[in-house]
């Protein structure tokens, strides 16, 4: 894993845009796939907070009883992840989506709302699926928090990083955000900056 991908948090700013940043560096000449094994789709739910500790250990260990189904629902996923990248990293430079992808989409979207329920807890109403065994859930939250964005006032703040290809929304005041974080891409831009004004001088 490389310095980019340290930990899976949601640099995006919201799920469904953290989850298209599971491919790291995506639009260099070598990305590096993060969700390589359903394990990997796992822990990614649970260090956004889809899944708790106790969810996350169950789906593992139904993933060793029913590998075949633990395969698909990753493809499925990776599918999903795809379709969201092509449809927000559009929206991030003015185009609308292909009607192939909402149709993709729209059919997560329904297998997640047939699933989801409202669950209170201590902390308040929550998005839950209580019971449930499917391998396939992670991603329904993230279908669900998609269409609420694309569906929002906050779409047109959708961003791509021209560093990594990362995307994120920016809720800069000014919606001056360029960068995924200044600590990685920012800084590696000012240094190749920095680089190139050196050498520039040194030519001259």
């Amino acid at each position: 894993m490389g310095l980019h991908a340290k930990t899976l948090e949601i640099v995006g700013g919201e799920l469904c845009l953290a989850f298209t940043d599971t491919v790291d560096w995506r639009t260099s000449e070598h990305p590096e796939e993060l969700l390589n094994s359903y394990g990997d789709l796992v822990a990614w739910g649970r260090d956004v907070g889809v899944l708790t500790d106790q969810e996350a250990e169950g789906m593992l260990a139904q993933a060793e009883d029913r590998p075949r189904e633990a395969d698909a629902a990753l493809e499925r996923a990776v599918e999903l992840r795809e379709v969201l990248y092509r449809i927000l990293e559009g929206v991030a430079h003015g185009r609308s989506p292909a009607p192939e992808d909402l149709e993709v989409l729209n059919w997560a979207l329904a297998e997640a709302l047939a699933r989801l329920r409202l669950v209170a807890t201590p902390e308040g109403v929550v998005w839950a699926c209580p019971g449930e065994d499917a391998l396939e859930r992670v991603v329904w939250p993230v279908a669900r928090q998609a269409a609420d964005l694309l569906t929002s006032r906050m779409v047109d703040r959708v961003g791509q990083c021209p560093g990594c290809g990362w995307l994120f929304l920016d809720n800069s005041r000014n919606r001056s955000r360029r960068w995924c974080t200044m600590e990685v891409c920012g800084n590696r831009a000012k240094a190749r900056r920095h680089y190139e004004r050196t050498k520039g001088l040194a030519g001259g």
